[in-house]
């Protein structure tokens, strides 16, 4: 069987590089965090002291591989871990006790279908060579994309590379079309190659990253994981409020540097309270966490990335989001 991942390995050639091993101090909460912007955003809370004082005795544990991060977590490695719905839901049915218990952000651009000038709708497409990164985020996307315009992969034809050398490909010629994410999104713009003709942006609520955590550590440490909760609020809005000084401290963690980074901060919509709500609501909100996740099963069934039903309910927990915000 192949593993889930619909992964996120976000610039990680460039970031944290020299990390092949994740760093664990003793601490009450560990919390795995890899490379991308809804996660890095952590190390503002870390650094602005909002762990401290929401309560929560956080240790963050860096992960230059995203894939380990979610190994560790099933593996118990860690308390938390930052993860995506897709890769949260192969583990849950394995029957691996893990809850989602926050929103981080959801991507709203950062993913993108890049097309050169001469295609101009969908129908262009037909027949033509897209290069992507396959079972990553970027193959899901181009599936939604197809769909929603009467398409289906069988329609064109998927070239297999890395995000970084679908790009290349594209601004060199050789393939008409690419799936990729930051700051490849933004670098074939600015080469006027090309542009996007679909993005995450219109699949809201479909690329969810989240908090995820064991069962057993939300019973022993909730306290720590409410005062995470709330620490994250005043990341968000730190983060609207002085986005400059936010992009200095993210990108320091992943050896950008911070004009750079702003890149990816329009691309993400960083959730606050009132979103993770919406986020945690009923299954008729099509947006929200139970909203799409039969759409992301599917997809991760189709391509044997996943083994078994999930009991979608089952791997998440709203009761921290509804407690800080004083609703029940």
């Amino acid at each position: 069987m192949k593993i889930a991942r619909l992964t996120r390995t976000l610039i990680a050639s460039i970031g944290f590089a020299l990390l092949t091993q994740p760093l664990v101090a003793h601490a009450e909460v560990k919390i795995g965090v890899s490379d991308w912007p809804g996660w890095v955003a952590w190390y503002v809370a870390e650094q602005k002291g909002y762990f401290k004082k929401h309560g929560a005795d956080v240790k963050l544990v860096w992960f230059a591989n995203y894939t380990d991060s979610i190994s560790a977590l099933s593996a118990g490695q860690v308390d938390g871990n930052s993860q995506t719905w897709s890769d949260t839901m192969a583990p849950l049915a394995k029957g691996i006790p893990l809850k989602t218990i926050l929103v981080n952000d959801n991507s709203a651009g950062n993913d993108a279908l890049m097309v050169g000038p001469k295609i101009k709708s969908f129908k262009d497409l037909k027949g033509k060579k897209i290069a992507l990164e396959e079972y990553s985020i970027s193959h899901f996307l181009l599936t939604m994309a197809l769909n929603r315009n009467g398409m289906t992969l069988k329609d064109v034809k998927v070239i297999n590379l890395s995000a970084g050398d679908a790009a290349a490909a594209f601004m060199a010629g050789r393939v008409d079309a690419a799936v990729v994410w930051n700051p490849w999104v933004n670098t074939i713009q600015t080469s006027g190659k090309g542009k996007p003709l679909f993005t995450s942006k219109d699949v809201p609520g479909l690329v969810p990253d989240l908090l995820v955590v064991q069962e057993k550590s939300l019973k022993a440490k909730r306290k720590d994981f409410v005062g995470m909760v709330r620490a994250w609020y005043d990341v968000e809005a730190f983060l609207r409020s002085n986005p400059d000084e936010a992009a200095k401290i993210m990108s320091k963690v992943v050896g950008l540097d911070a004009k750079s980074y702003k890149v990816f901060l329009p691309g993400t919509q960083f959730f606050d309270q009132k979103a993770n709500l919406q986020a945690f609501g009923p299954a008729s909100d099509k947006t929200s966490l139970m909203g799409v996740a039969p759409t992301i099963a599917k997809f991760l069934l189709d391509n044997k990335l996943m083994e078994g039903k999930v009991d979608f309910a089952k791997g998440l927990d709203a009761s921290l989001v509804k407690e800080v915000a004083g609703v029940k």
